[in-house]
C-alpha cells in the first residue's frame, strides 16, 4: 500500500463574499504524478499556495508528511516553499540540476525563460518528497520542456502539476483533479482519458436532453389532442326529445370527462418529467476576426537587421524578415536567443540595454497591435470588461461578447472591472480586445503563458481562422502546431524562415538529404544506362559502337561506385 504524503480536510478559502475552494478531502500518496487542471480563477494557484504552505486557509487543515518544495510562476528561485525563505544564490543550487537547466546567477536583464530555468533548477536542488508545479514552462523553450518533463518524470516523490502543456500532462501524470466550483473531482487516467470522458459525457448529456425534449413535446402535443377532441364533442340539439337528449347529456359530460383526466394526467408527467440541462455549447464566431481592415499588397511587414544586441551580446546580425499578408508565423529559438527583443524592436521600442540597428516598414495599410508582458498596461482597469473590449473595434458588441465567451469571459463577468479579473483573465480580455479590434497585423509574445487549457483551445481555434497577419513566440508546441502556417527560427544570431507548418518542418529536418541525392543520381545514372543500351541494340548513324559501349561501361562502374 503506498504512503500517504499529504493529506488536506474540509479546506475552505473566501475572496470576499466568493468561496474559492471547498473541498472536503484530498490526498497525494508517495510517487503519485497528479495534473491539476480548471479555468482560470478557479482557484489553482491559491490550492498549491495552500498545500505548500504559503498560504493559510479559512479553515480546515493540511497535513505534511514530507518536506514540499514548489515551482512557481513568478518571483525568485527558492530552495524550499515556506515563504519567507529567501531568493537562492547560485551556488545553493545542485551543480547538476543548475548545469542541466542552465540556471544563472539572479540579476536584471535575464529573459522571462531563464527566470523560469533559476525556479525550476532551485525547487528541483531541495530533492523534496513532494513537488508542486504551477505553470513551470512558462517562457521554456523546447529543450528546457524537454528536460523538465524528464526530471519530472524522475521524481521519486509526489507532485502536483499545474500546466497547459498537454504533452506534458499526458506523459507525466497518471490522475487528474479537475477543480470547478471550488471543488475537486478526481479522476484516475491521463489528461486525454480524462478529456476522452469528458466527451463522453457530453455526448450522453446531449443524448438525454434530446430525449427529454422529445418527451416534452409529445407530452404536450397529446394534451393538445386531448384539448381539441373535448372542445369538439357536440352538445344535444334544441329540438332533441327530453330521453334522448337527457342520453346525449349523459353521453358528452363522460366524454369530456374522459378528454380532461387524461389531459390532466398528461400535465401530471409533464410536470414530473425530469428536466435535462442542455450541454453548453462554445459560441459560434460567424464573422472573421481581423479582416475589417484588409492589406491587399502582398507583403505586411519588412524588416532588415543589421544589428540587434543585448548589452555586449549580438543576438542577430545582418538579418531580414518578411511577414506575408495573411500568414501566421510562428518565431521559435532557446531562452535568452532574443525573441521578445526582436518583437519589441519590430514595433519600435527597445528595452534597457538593447538596441536595434535596421529597418522596419509597414505596410501602409497596416494597424499593428500587440501583445507582451506589460499586456496589462492596456487596459482600462475601471472600465469593465466588454468596455475594454469594445474600445477599438467595429464589430457590433454581440459579436464582441460571442468572443469573449468563446475565451471563458461570459455572462455577467464581461460587466466586472478590469481591475477585480485574475491575471489570466486580464490576459483572456486583452487577447480578446486585439482580436475584435481594426488591428490587422498582430505580434503575440507567449500569448498562452497565462491561459488555462481550456482558453488555449479556444485560443487556438480563434487564431487559425484569424484573417490578419500574424506573428506570434510560443514555447507550446502544440499550440505552435495548431495556429502556425510559417515558422521562424532565431539561431546563433541568425535567422531562417521555412514556408510551411511545424510539422511540416520537423519533417523536413528529419530527411536524409545525403540519402535522397544518392538515390536521384542514381535513377539518373540508370536511365542513361537504359538508353545506352537501347542504342547499342539498335545503333543509328552515325553512331560508333566502341564510344557507346564505353560509356556505358563508365556509367556502370559510376553506379555501383555510388550503391556502394
Amino acid at each position: 500500500m503506498q504512503k500517504t504524503v499529504l493529506e488536506a480536510t474540509n479546506i475552505v478559502k473566501r475572496y470576499g463574499d466568493q468561496a474559492v475552494l471547498d473541498i472536503d478531502h484530498l490526498s497525494l500518496c508517495d510517487g503519485e504524478r497528479v495534473g491539476l487542471i480548471g479555468e482560470n480563477g478557479a482557484g489553482k494557484s491559491t490550492l498549491l499556495a495552500i498545500l505548500a504552505g504559503d498560504l493559510e486557509p479559512d479553515s480546515g487543515h493540511v497535513r505534511r508528511y514530507g518536506p514540499v518544495a514548489m515551482i512557481r510562476q513568478s518571483g525568485e528561485a527558492r530552495l524550499d516553499a515556506g515563504t519567507g525563505s529567501p531568493s537562492a544564490p547560485l551556488s545553493a543550487f545542485d551543480p547538476r540540476t543548475a548545469s542541466e537547466f542552465r540556471a544563472k546567477d539572479a540579476r536584471e536583464g535575464l529573459s522571462g525563460g531563464e527566470r523560469t530555468r533559476r525556479r525550476i533548477a532551485g525547487a528541483l536542488s531541495a530533492r523534496s518528497a513532494i513537488l508542486l508545479a504551477d505553470e513551470p514552462t512558462t517562457d521554456l523553450d523546447a529543450a528546457g520542456v524537454a528536460r523538465l518533463r524528464q526530471r519530472l518524470m524522475e521524481h521519486p516523490g509526489a507532485l502536483v502539476l499545474v500546466s497547459h502543456d498537454r504533452a506534458l500532462l499526458n506523459e507525466v501524470c497518471g490522475r487528474i483533479w479537475q477543480l470547478e466550483g471550488g471543488r475537486i473531482e478526481d479522476f484516475p487516467g491521463s489528461y486525454d482519458a480524462w478529456q476522452a470522458e469528458q466527451e463522453r459525457r457530453r455526448a450522453h448529456q446531449q443524448f438525454e436532453y434530446d430525449q427529454y425534449r422529445a418527451e416534452q413535446s409529445r407530452l404536450r402535443a397529446s394534451m393538445q389532442q386531448k384539448a381539441e377532441w373535448a372542445s369538439s364533442v357536440k352538445k344535444a340539439p334544441k329540438r332533441m326529445g327530453n330521453s334522448e337528449a337527457r342520453l346525449h347529456t349523459h353521453e358528452y359530460t363522460n366524454s369530456v370527462l374522459r378528454q380532461s383526466s387524461a389531459k390532466r394526467k398528461l400535465e401530471g408527467r409533464l410536470e414530473r418529467l425530469e428536466v435535462k440541462e442542455r450541454p453548453r455549447d462554445l459560441p459560434q464566431i460567424k464573422m472573421a476576426l481581423g479582416a475589417s481592415r484588409p492589406i491587399s499588397a502582398k507583403t505586411a511587414l519588412t524588416a532588415s537587421c543589421r544589428r540587434l544586441t543585448a548589452g555586449v551580446r549580438t543576438l542577430l546580425a545582418d538579418a531580414s524578415l518578411v511577414l506575408p499578408t495573411g500568414s501566421r508565423t510562428a518565431l521559435l529559438g532557446e531562452n535568452g536567443a532574443g525573441k521578445t527583443t526582436l518583437l519589441r524592436a519590430l514595433r519600435g521600442q527597445s528595452g534597457p540595454g538593447t538596441t536595434f540597428t535596421g529597418d522596419v516598414r509597414l505596410n501602409p495599410a497596416a494597424r499593428l497591435g500587440w501583445f507582451d508582458q506589460d499586456h496589462e498596461r492596456t487596459l482600462d482597469l475601471n472600465a469593465t470588461a466588454l468596455e475594454n473590449a469594445m474600445a477599438d473595434t467595429s464589430l457590433s458588441q454581440s459579436d464582441v461578447r460571442t468572443v469573449l465567451a468563446r475565451l471563458n469571459l461570459r455572462g455577467d463577468s464581461v460587466f466586472k472591472p478590469a481591475r477585480v479579473l485574475s491575471g489570466g483573465e486580464r490576459a483572456k480580455l486583452v487577447l480578446a480586445k486585439l482580436l475584435v479590434s481594426d488591428c490587422n497585423l498582430l505580434l503575440l509574445d507567449e500569448p498562452t503563458n497565462h491561459l488555462d487549457l481550456f482558453a488555449m483551445r479556444a485560443l487556438e481555434e480563434l487564431l487559425s481562422g484569424y484573417a490578419g497577419t500574424l506573428l506570434f513566440v510560443s514555447h507550446d508546441r502544440e499550440f505552435t502546431r495548431a495556429a502556425a502556417t510559417r515558422v521562424l527560427t532565431l539561431e546563433g544570431g541568425a535567422l531562417a524562415a521555412f514556408d510551411g507548418t511545424l510539422d511540416q518542418m520537423e519533417a523536413d529536418r528529419r530527411r536524409d538529404r545525403p540519402a535522397e541525392d544518392r538515390q536521384l543520381q542514381i535513377t539518373a545514372l540508370e536511365m542513361r544506362l537504359a538508353a545506352l543500351a537501347a542504342r547499342m541494340s539498335a545503333p543509328k548513324k552515325g553512331d560508333r559502337p566502341e564510344a557507346l559501349n564505353e560509356e556505358y561501361e563508365r556509367i556502370l562502374e559510376q553506379l555501383k561506385h555510388i550503391k556502394s
